[in-house]
């Protein structure tokens, strides 16, 4: 008899997967069968995701909230679709986009239907994660041209630096005793010799 699974997935465990939780058990599946990952969608290595794939048998039914919790990844997005769909015979509902319901159509147009969609939204999420990427970069380049610094502020030199500097200058003491004399590590005081 087949199974209905879910999938949920966040991106770091301070984040909350209740409205991914309460989106599958509205749908019908058993809160035993949720997988929850906290975990970036950067790849498909994530223990919880990893143990689903075991789980999951010919005819059963994998449902997620949307496309994107399987991963951020166009091609390994489609990778994992095909070895569900086609290699485990699996289906797959993705809740967010009634189109992407491989239960409903399981002839040859619906295959191919749902296949075109999912290369579509892949595309599109790929394409607009690059482009946060982009208009990141930009944003900080055009920050740094401002003159906003980005990082720890700079610890200020004490007044004995130049004393210090000098004595290790000439061998007299190490860099870890002069790190000691001006109250901060060697290698601040190796930084702001070197500088």
């Amino acid at each position: 008899m087949s199974k209905t699974y879910g999938y949920a997935r966040v991106s770091t465990t301070d984040q909350k997967a209740d409205r991914q939780l309460l989106a599958l058990e509205e749908f019908g599946v058993p809160r035993k069968h949720i997988f929850i990952d906290h975990q970036s969608g950067k790849d498909f290595e994530r223990p919880q995701y990893r143990l689903l794939l075991r789980k999951l048998r010919t005819d059963d039914v994998l449902v997620v909230k949307s496309i994107d919790r399987l991963g951020r990844n166009y091609s390994e997005i489609l990778e994992q679709w095909r070895f569900i769909t086609k290699e485990k015979r699996a289906a797959i509902v993705v809740l967010d986009m009634p189109l992407l319901d491989t239960r409903k159509s399981r002839d040859l147009t619906g295959i191919v239907i749902a296949d075109i969609v999912l290369e579509l939204l892949s595309y599109v999420a790929e394409k607009e994660r690059e482009f946060i990427h982009q208009r990141q970069r930009e944003g900080i380049e055009a920050a740094k041209q401002r003159g906003i610094r980005f990082g720890r502020p700079p610890i200020p030199h004490p007044d004995n630096f130049e004393s210090v500097y000098e004595r290790w200058k000439k061998k007299d003491i190490n860099c870890r005793e002069a790190g000691k004399l001006l109250g901060v590590s060697h290698y601040t005081f190796l930084k702001w010799a070197k500088e």
